[in-house]
């Protein structure tokens, strides 16, 4: 049999910090990483609720967000199942399997997710052989997402009396959702090796840096940060779930060292590589979207000419 190619893997810029970002699968690309060639990975990873799971189609939400309308930064009317939550689950177990291989010993593993599927992501990690040693929670000012009935029951075949007494026992009654007040992450660490000054001697790893206070205060698990503005974003940027790139760029600091190696398998548009170069790490970025890759290397490259 003739000799199988290697593909050719994209390289780090010349940059310092050094940064290098590639198109296609999170958990394949991560399977060509090194095992322990990473320090962090801090991630925000797809949301798995109707369109937004492995297979990601942006072009798809974007169709349905003009058509519907968005109510906090998602497409009006997306759908939720328990499907989707264990579908969620065997997703992230492989992304976790493949985070604590390419980890060094006491790295962190840091990943994003909705407050209705955070137990499926703590399990995969967990499984994977993280130890689970905190929630994260970010909180901001969201958008109320509850709908009356009214409408539905305007429409319904009774007779308008009925109708009236139906929509006025259900006066103040909306669907069971909560204003969004919080995004909950999974801050896991892969098994240290020996103490925790043995591991840090050997691997640079497994303590966090207590002088990145915020506000002023020793580090905590809820940040209040508010979400990020257009201006922040940057032109053409629609990516519907950006982050602070103030919070990212914390966590960063907090859980990591300067010089090292940050990984994001889920680069979106790229703030997880614009907080890890101002922190001084060096990046590796993936995202199934050509798209997105294309413009984080926008917002990456503009943050890299300011340094």
């Amino acid at each position: 049999m003739p000799p199988q190619s290697r593909r050719v893997v994209v390289p780090f810029t010349p940059q310092k910090p050094p940064w290098r970002l590639e198109a296609g699968d999170a958990v394949a690309l991560m399977r060509e990483l090194e095992d322990r060639s990473v320090h962090l990975v801090i991630t925000d990873p797809p949301y798995f609720i109707d369109g937004m799971g492995a297979d990601w189609d942006d072009s798809t939400l974007a169709r349905r967000a003009a058509r519907a309308g968005v109510v906090g930064s998602l497409p009006v009317g997306m759908k939720f199942d328990p499907g989707q939550a264990r579908a969620f689950g065997r997703f992230m177990s492989a992304v976790a399997g493949e985070a604590i291989r390419v980890l060094k010993p006491g790295g962190f593993f840091i990943a994003f997710s909705q407050a209705r599927l955070y137990h499926r992501l703590a399990v995969a990690a967990e499984d994977a052989g993280f130890e689970v040693r905190d929630m994260i929670g970010w909180t901001y000012t969201g958008q109320a997402k509850a709908f009356s009935m009214d409408h539905f029951v305007r429409k319904m075949p009774l007779p308008e009396a009925k109708k009236a007494a139906l929509i006025k026992s259900m006066e103040g009654r909306k669907t069971p959702q909560l204003r969004p007040q919080i995004e909950p992450m999974v801050l896991a660490q892969k098994p240290r090796e020996g103490t925790f000054v043995q591991n840090w001697a050997e691997h640079g790893t497994g303590l966090m840096d207590a002088t990145q206070t915020w506000e002023g205060k020793f580090p905590g698990n809820v940040i209040h940060c508010p979400k990020p503005t257009p201006a922040e974003k940057g032109a053409g940027n629609a990516h519907m779930t950006v982050k602070p790139v103030r919070l990212i760029e914390h966590l960063v600091r907090l859980f990591s060292a300067p010089g090292q190696v940050v990984l994001d398998p889920f680069a979106g548009s790229g703030t997880h590589g614009i907080a890890a170069l101002r922190a001084g790490r060096a990046f590796i970025g993936f995202d199934i979207e050509e798209s997105y890759v294309t413009l984080a290397k926008r917002r990456i490259e503009e943050v890299a000419h300011e340094r």
